[in-house]
């Protein structure tokens, strides 16, 4: 998959998530995750990483409290089988 593509896709993803609730308002609100993400997803990280990752950047760098009820565990999981089938593509 095409970077750019990798990048819109995974922005996608990431604001139909919408943790924080304003993506209709701020469409690059979680772009600070996409090039870790990305570089993670692309190393071969699996549910645990990235569940991790999205737990630490809704805890710590945002600040929510209880990232847990944001449902960092299936957006793992989406964003995983989403790598998978767009790097078998490839």
């Amino acid at each position: 998959m095409d970077p750019v593509d990798a990048q819109a896709n995974l922005r996608h993803l990431l604001n139909e998530w919408d943790p924080l609730g304003v993506a209709d308002v701020v469409a690059d609100e979680y772009d600070c995750m996409i090039a870790p993400l990305l570089s993670k997803l692309a190393a071969g990280g699996g549910r645990a990483e990235i569940g991790e990752f999205l737990w630490h950047e809704l805890g710590d760098h945002i600040g929510l409290s209880h990232p847990e009820r944001y449902g960092t565990d299936p957006m793992a999981d989406r964003l995983v089988a989403w790598w998978a089938a767009v790097s078998r593509n490839d």
